[in-house]
């Protein structure tokens, strides 16, 4: 039974992919991980903005603290998703993890273009998939344990962001 400290929070974790064996493959990393986590998983981009922005049915939704997200997805795919979430102020600053199949280097510059955190590429051999799990975990470690910003402007504005 993994332990938490009592004033330690969730680490709200959205994962955006449509694949379903992968979303219970990372569902079950963040399980057994060290962190004490929430996973949201959703299956396309128009969804996924929805829920970043609070919007229909997403409205009161806990904002995430870490963002996994596919690039090939049906519809609006993960570049999208990518290039709306740096253009929203309230959601520019939020650390996106990009984690698909695509090596090609020009998905690769785009999404660091687009000021993605990192960027992996799913591997198919199980122990470079384990490899790559202990990354992200280490990446939420990181996230949890980075300091909390300075705010500006008198505290006004959307908080925890």
């Amino acid at each position: 039974m993994r332990r938490t400290h009592r004033n330690a929070r969730l680490l709200e974790i959205l994962v955006v992919e449509d694949n379903a064996a992968d979303i219970r493959f990372l569902s079950e990393i963040f399980k057994e991980g060290r962190l004490a986590n929430r996973v949201t998983a959703l299956r396309d981009g128009e969804s996924a903005l929805r829920y970043l922005r609070g919007e229909g049915e997403f409205a009161g939704a806990v904002k995430p603290d870490l963002v996994l997200l596919d690039l090939n997805m049906p519809g609006t795919d993960g570049r999208r998703v990518l290039q709306e979430i740096r253009r929203d102020p309230l959601l520019t600053g939020l650390p996106v993890v990009i984690l698909t199949t695509s090596s090609a280097m020009e998905d690769v510059s785009l999404t660091y273009d687009l000021t993605a955190n990192s960027y992996m590429v799913k591997p198919v051999d199980l122990g470079q998939l384990i490899r790559v799990a202990l990354c992200l975990d280490n990446v939420a470690f990181g996230i949890v344990a980075a300091p909390a910003p300075k705010r500006r402007g008198g505290g006004k504005g959307r908080s925890g962001w």
